[in-house]
């Protein structure tokens, strides 16, 4: 490893740039069964805890046909079936455990519709998958996945299951949470055609509008979009129908994925492929002057594409375990904001699609926030995350990236060493990052950091760390021989490491002319919340 080298970073907490909205605290994951399980539970509650603002989250398959369990890629809530004259059968237990573990939690569902019941579906095969991590991806496409052959009866479904909500929890609260209409179409999960699709969403959205004429609602949820021609066929098909036919819509729904590859032994992350999926879907919305008020929701933002294909099968997802994953989402949230800004269009949430999957090893290289109720670093990167709020402030690092240099190259040569702060009525929050694409030993950042225009108020410090020694359960759980049985006093130091770790706290520190200046040293793929309270 080579000499640490110096990095001189500054913040401004006397020039606010505009108010500071969490887009990163949205979640997702295909297997809605895993919603109302213990540790699905405990997780939401984390979530909930991580920010001021609620969690939104998103999970598939809310109308899919089955017995409840769940299956890697698969979830069934068997919400609808018919009786032998044809006539529909509402059944709500199942979705019921889903948001009652929601409300509970106090987390806002981005309610997905999707996907089609067995009784609606004609498709010419099975309906249920039995898809495992070494399958080819496209082996999911089944009977789920083809357009409702009645959409009358499916139009009733979803103004039957609206009106359910609202019974159950209050209309004024199942009008504020958002609906969208089912996910990647373009992709796996659609046998129809465009126009089929387009008339799906409509008798959708005006079922969800019938039922809840506050609620918002919107779609299609298409999947990348750089470089991928049928992508950004699809949305454009769409945009143009939602212009011309005025259906209901109030947000706009992508997807966005990154690219792991191994490149000489080790992983090599995708960010450039990931934020080049935002800037061609946020081009192609701009091409619509009509559509560009609306906000965005990009439902899935991620390193790559398979949050269930383990990394003992694919070693290009090794980075999930550790604190790779956990720096990789400050670096892509950050920069989703620089990307919205650049585009005029509010992102107005991104989805992390990571969960949980129960019953499977320890740190089986899934991607997921916790591994058997242990938290990933990945979870310590949002708590940070988390500790922002306010206003943003102005700021500068001499190691910060140009983003069309990493849209272009990726970061691979020069890390980014990169900071974002924000002020709110007690303090300022400041959070570093050192990022580099290539997951392999490299040298230490030796911040400088300056914080000026604080006045002659008092200062403390707290300062939270997430790196390879910090915050980083992975790292324990092989010190402890990667057992596979964990009880007792193990599992409780197992777990007591997935939490964020402070590693400085100081009642005051000095201030000179109004300027507060602090050094650390942040390792390669750490990240650092440097909170000062006045």
């Amino acid at each position: 490893m080579t000499s640490p080298y110096d990095v001189t970073i500054n913040v401004h907490a006397g020039r606010p740039t505009g108010a500071y909205k969490p887009l990163w605290n949205w979640f997702g994951y295909d297997e809605p069964n895993y919603t109302y399980s213990p540790h699905g539970k405990k997780l939401l509650k984390e979530l909930t805890e991580l920010s001021p603002v609620a969690p939104r989250i998103r999970t598939h398959n809310l109308l899919t046909s089955g017995d409840g369990k769940p299956a890697l890629k698969w979830g069934s809530t068997n919400a609808y079936t018919e009786d032998v004259n044809g006539n529909p059968v509402y059944d709500w237990t199942i979705i019921d455990q889903i948001f009652d573990a929601y409300v509970e939690a106090g987390n806002i569902p981005l309610i997905q519709i999707g996907f089609t019941p067995e009784a609606l579906s004609d498709f010419d095969g099975p309906y249920k998958h039995h898809w495992e991590p070494a399958d080819k991806y496209a082996t999911i496409t089944t009977g789920w996945t083809a357009p409702p052959k009645d959409l009358k009866k499916w139009g009733d479904l979803i103004e039957a299951w609206a009106r359910h909500l609202a019974n159950r929890y209050g209309e004024d609260v199942v009008s504020s949470w958002p609906w969208e209409v089912w996910n990647e179409p373009d992709g796996h999960y659609w046998t129809g055609t465009i126009a089929e699709f387009c008339a799906m969403y409509d008798a959708s959205a005006r079922a969800v509008k019938h039922a809840l004429p506050k609620a918002r609602v919107g779609g299609p949820h298409t999947c990348g979009g750089f470089a991928n021609e049928k992508a950004q066929t699809f949305l454009r098909a769409f945009l143009r129908h939602v212009v011309e036919n005025k259906p209901p819509i109030d947000f706009i729904a992508f997807h966005a994925k990154g690219n792991p590859v191994i490149f000489d032994g080790h992983v090599r992350m995708g960010l450039h492929k990931q934020l080049r999926d935002i800037e061609t879907n946020l081009a192609i919305i701009n091409e619509f002057p009509e559509l560009r008020h609306l906000p965005v929701v990009i439902g899935e933002s991620d390193p790559e594409g398979c949050a269930a294909c383990s990394a003992r099968v694919h070693p290009q997802n090794g980075y999930r375990n550790g604190p790779l994953y956990g720096v990789y989402v400050v670096e892509s949230m950050i920069r989703t904001y620089e990307l919205s800004r650049r585009a005029n269009i509010e992102i107005e949430g991104a989805v992390t699609w990571a969960f949980l999957f129960d019953d499977q090893p320890y740190f089986d290289g899934f991607r997921d926030l916790a591994t058997n109720g242990v938290d990933k670093a990945v979870l310590n990167g949002f708590r940070m995350l988390g500790k922002l709020g306010g206003e943003w402030l102005e700021s500068e690092s001499d190691y910060r990236r140009d983003i069309e240099d990493i849209m272009s190259h990726g970061v691979r040569d020069k890390p980014d060493v990169n900071v974002v702060a924000t002020r709110d009525d007690k303090g300022v929050s400041v959070l570093v990052w050192h990022y580099h694409d290539d997951d392999e030993a490299g040298p230490a950042a030796e911040i400088s950091l300056s914080i000026d225009g604080w006045g002659n108020r008092p200062a403390a410090l707290k300062h939270f760390r997430m790196d390879e020694q910090h915050s980083n359960s992975f790292r324990i759980w092989k010190e402890m021989g990667k057992p596979q049985d964990i009880a007792g006093a193990d599992y409780t130091r197992l777990e007591a490491s997935g939490k964020l770790a402070e590693i400085d706290d100081k009642t005051s520190v000095s201030v000179r002319d109004g300027k507060i200046d602090l050094t650390f040293s942040l390792p390669r793929q750490g990240v650092s919340l440097l909170r000062l309270d006045w």
